[in-house]
């Protein structure tokens, strides 16, 4: 939980599992290569789950585990900073 981009995630997945692209859009300006580096932190770190869904395509959704739950109300509030500074965040990613 050290970066922006993972206090992001962790609020934007608060209220329910989400595919990678409802996740992505819901963030907003993040690029594909920071959000896949990020919720591969966050599940190595047994905060985020991921699951394949049985669909065709096969599907694939993020959700909160227990731990990255119990970080909903003292992350929120940095969360929402790093939202309203996503720009910035993303052109000091790509810099």
């Amino acid at each position: 939980m050290a970066d922006a981009w993972s206090v992001v995630v962790v609020f934007g997945l608060g209220r329910g599992p989400l595919r990678y692209t409802e996740l992505r859009d819901r963030i907003g300006g993040i690029s594909n290569k920071m959000l896949t580096q990020t919720l591969r932190k966050l599940e190595r770190g047994n905060l985020v789950e991921r699951r394949t869904l049985p669909t065709a395509p096969a599907g694939v959704e993020y959700r909160l585990t227990a731990l990255g739950e119990s970080l909903l109300e003292p992350v929120s509030v940095l969360a929402r900073w790093a939202e309203e500074h996503a720009g910035e965040l993303a052109e000091a990613d790509d810099g």
